[in-house]
């Protein structure tokens, strides 16, 4: 067979991919799990999502916080979970006390009751080293995760519960002179912070947990050669020696193993904590092309294949994410709010055996008895809306205050549809995202309710669902989730308030 290369143009691309690796964002047993982030405005109710993850035969969840609301959903299910600290919560837990507070009340707690919360990790930040923060959490993770990790074998847990710190792919690249994945590298800024977490892991058994994003390499890249973000074989290969890349995917993860070599730590097991593809947003973003990724990667898992470096391996991945989230910022984009597998009223957007059996064209099961508003739409009343500047500034005030906007990105699903209807969807979502409430669709006399469905092919006109009652607070729970570290300062308040609880606790109980 002859010995299928890169043209110049696809081999200079890659190579600049491998280069960065992602300018933006095998422990045993490697069954699927998800990513549930919970920046929405409404919630399913607890025992719908777990229904929905036990129906899917989903064994592992990931979280970006330790919410009471994900945690009771938890309980009792034999889910294995991973907990996060948020960012912000880094700094305190440089102290020791606040660590062993927040592992006493986050991780104790809900191990030791019944039914238990099956805990195995525990986030330590999220992607704290990503050159946008500007070394904002350098000096402060190492010791948190040391922290964290003390706090848990002191509590005599640290034998079933590691900590790690999930990483995006720009912490490690290939240099210039040789841009192929065996020549893996820490990037300069953090390479002796990184030789130390590495060192830390292989003396306590815990995971590397990184983020790997191929639908970043179009996005980025628009020279980018598209097959090389999938996995159906159709890219030509990049060569690396005795090794042959069909898919960005193997060729990062592979980079990241020569890295964790170069310290004497290639048995350190590998974590992919994020990956995923969304559906909404840009152009290389809809239910199609996710479908086909997703389809690539779980047939990938399913055979076990490894990666060349690693050949015959299972690899540990958690999808991103479960459900959409609308309460995200788009900062990084418009498809940010669009990486769900599911909407958020629970419906799959595409086929995908969550199961981790592989099975082509398999239709994820659904979140069952969802309750929803009012059969009703709020849209642009077409007799009064005569002043166009009027509208674009009823238009703006609901994208900022509740309206989820970002399908309205020029490269999003409404972007071909007329401005009526792209003002309509705007009054709708803010109409939805209040829940329905009493004037609520008014925008000064030009919106109106009506029956009609206004969904204009790919524009989907949704009715927004009851939010969940918390019986135990006796209040609508809205969203406190933390996996969108743009906006994360709000979404900490309710971390903090366990942390000091806990050591207020610890203090009274003279522990």
């Amino acid at each position: 067979m002859a010995d299928l290369r890169f043209t110049p143009l696809a081999t200079s691309v890659v190579a600049a991919f491998l280069l960065s690796l992602s300018l933006f964002p095998q422990a045993a047993d490697a069954t699927l799990g998800v990513n549930w982030g919970t920046m929405t405005y409404h919630r399913l109710p607890p025992k719908t999502v777990a229904r929905l993850l036990k129906d899917n035969k989903i064994t592992k969840v990931k979280l970006f916080d330790a919410d009471p609301y994900a945690m009771d959903t938890l309980a009792g299910t034999g889910i294995e979970v991973m907990v996060a600290v948020n960012n912000l919560l880094l700094f305190p837990m440089n102290d020791y006390a606040t660590a062993k507070a927040w592992v006493a009340a986050n991780i104790t707690q809900y191990r030791t009751q019944s039914p238990e919360v099956n805990i195995k990790y525990v986030a330590v930040g999220n992607e704290p080293f990503l050159q946008e923060y500007d070394g904002r959490f350098t000096n402060v993770t190492f010791p948190a995760l040391k922290n964290i990790q003390r706090a848990l074998d002191e509590a005599g847990l640290g034998d079933e519960v590691k900590a790690t710190v999930p990483l995006n792919a720009d912490i490690y690249y290939s240099p210039s002179f040789k841009p192929v994945p065996s020549a893996g590298k820490w990037r300069d800024d953090v390479a002796d912070l990184m030789s130390d977490i590495v060192k830390f892991y292989n003396q306590t058994g815990a995971p590397f947990t990184v983020n790997i994003y191929p639908f970043f390499s179009l996005y980025i890249n628009p020279n980018f050669p598209a097959d090389f973000a999938f996995f159906d074989g159709k890219a030509a290969p990049l060569v690396d020696g005795d090794f042959s890349y069909t898919n960005v995917f193997d060729a990062n993860y592979d980079t990241l193993l020569a890295a964790l070599r170069s310290e004497d730590c290639g048995d350190v097991p590998i974590i992919v904590g994020e990956v995923g593809w969304p559906t909404d947003g840009d152009v290389h973003a809809n239910p199609t092309i996710a479908g086909r990724f997703y389809a690539g990667l779980t047939r990938k898992m399913a055979k076990r294949s490894g990666t060349p470096q690693k050949p015959k391996q299972d690899i540990d991945v958690y999808l991103f994410g479960l459900f959409d989230e609308e309460a995200k910022s788009t900062l990084p984009g418009d498809f940010e709010r669009s990486w769900g597998i599911f909407t958020t009223d629970g419906r799959a957007k595409f086929p995908i055996d969550l199961s981790g059996g592989g099975e082509a064209g398999k239709w994820p099961a659904e979140a069952v008895g969802v309750e929803y508003l009012e059969t009703k739409w709020c849209v642009l009343d077409a007799e009064k809306a005569t002043n166009e500047s009027q509208v674009q500034e009823s238009v703006d005030y609901a994208c900022k205050n509740g309206a989820d906007c970002a399908a309205l990105g020029e490269r999003a699903s409404c972007a071909g549809v007329d401005t009526d209807t792209k003002a309509s969807y705007a009054f709708n979502s803010y109409f939805q995202a209040l829940g329905q409430a009493s004037g609520s669709c008014d925008f000064g006399g030009l919106a109106k309710i009506t029956p009609k469905n206004y969904t204009a092919g790919s524009c989907k006109f949704g009715i927004g669902i009851k939010p969940y009652v918390d019986g135990s607070l006796g209040a609508a729970r809205g969203s406190v989730g933390d996996d969108d570290e743009v906006s994360y300062a709000s979404a900490t308040v309710a971390g903090l308030s366990q942390v000091l609880l806990a050591i207020f606790l610890m203090a009274v109980m003279g522990s």
